[in-house]
């Protein structure tokens, strides 16, 4: 696998129109009677898991949210989505192309991205699979433990309309006792395909 790299030029860093993206995203949101909850953390540097993750629809309500909070994020995609033209839009949505389907030390990589950036939020989407799963992948988990960083909880309730930043969740290098205090803040939270929910 390529080396994982960061794009140096990303819709977060065009100021005007970073400035007209929040208005937008501030003004759907309220028109789709959505509410926003949370604070901006004062990590510069952390994993931001958004979840639950079942439907094409959690990438641009993810971020819509983004720019309502400010944030500066990049995200971790299949990389059978960077063909072109999309792939160019991708990478400047911030957009960096992972093939999960081989063995590879993405997780590795990943850590050596924090280690070498002074700011840096990754989003990771801990499922990894829009289809019904009955366990979380660990790579968000792994990436977060290994460059010491907390882990964000970014999250998309399509019940209650609700979405924001839960708050942060430092790793003790106990994966299984860690996933399940985190899945337990999500254990109310509804995704827009319910029966997909972890817990559904």
């Amino acid at each position: 696998m390529a080396e994982i790299r960061l794009s140096s030029f990303t819709i977060f860093v065009t100021p005007i129109l970073n400035t007209f993206l929040r208005f937008s995203s501030l003004l759907y949101l309220k028109a789709a009677g959505w509410r926003l909850s949370g604070d901006i953390p004062d990590a510069r540097k952390c994993v931001i898991i958004a979840a639950p993750h079942t439907s094409n629809w959690d990438l641009p309500m993810t971020l819509a949210i983004v720019f309502a909070f400010r944030l500066k994020i990049y995200f971790l995609a299949k990389h059978t989505l960077f063909t072109p033209p999309f792939g160019i839009l991708l990478r400047w949505l911030g957009g960096i192309p992972v093939d999960r389907s081989k063995a590879n030390n993405f997780v590795e990589q990943a850590v050596e991205l924090f280690a070498k950036s002074d700011d840096l939020i990754l989003l990771v989407p801990p499922e990894g699979t829009r289809k019904q799963v009955r366990t979380w992948k660990s790579g968000f988990y792994h990436i977060a433990n290994g460059a010491n960083v907390p882990i964000l909880l970014g999250f998309i309730d399509f019940r209650r309309k609700l979405a924001g930043l839960g708050g942060t969740y430092v790793p003790s290098g106990n994966f299984e006792a860690d996933l399940l205090n985190i899945q337990a803040f999500y254990a109310d939270i509804t995704g827009k395909n319910p029966r997909l929910n972890i817990n559904g």
